[in-house]
């Protein structure tokens, strides 16, 4: 059974930092293409960077370049998102999800977790 669990939200200021988590489990992670998207409230899903397998190019939305980092531990089977520089328009429900290439379409998601950023 495919699971995907994020960890690591929570409540920080402005221009403070944290690191969100994505355990994986019930698939090959190593070679699966993974997401993190977020939802801020009352607004649609927003992608917010890409990481592929292999060698593993990364890609990131332009409100998050250069102040969040996508990285994987195929060892662990855990994919991560620092995120620096946190500003209020960054609070959302960050979510972790499999990309499937075949279909072109986000295969599976985790449930969530929430980041707030506020003084």
């Amino acid at each position: 059974q495919l699971e995907l669990v994020e960890s690591g939200g929570g409540l920080v200021q402005p221009g403070g930092s944290l690191k969100l988590s994505c355990a994986a489990s019930g698939f090959t992670f190593s070679s699966a293409y993974m997401s993190w998207v977020r939802q801020a409230p009352g607004k649609g899903l927003e992608w917010v960077s890409r990481i592929t397998s292999g060698t593993a190019p990364t890609s990131y939305a332009a409100s998050v370049q250069g102040r969040f980092t996508i990285s994987r531990d195929n060892a662990k089977n855990t994919l991560s998102l620092q995120m620096n520089s946190l500003k209020p328009e960054d609070t959302a429900v960050y979510y972790c999800a499999k990309w499937d290439t075949d279909k072109r379409t986000y295969e599976y998601w985790g449930q969530g977790t929430q980041v707030t950023v506020s003084s």
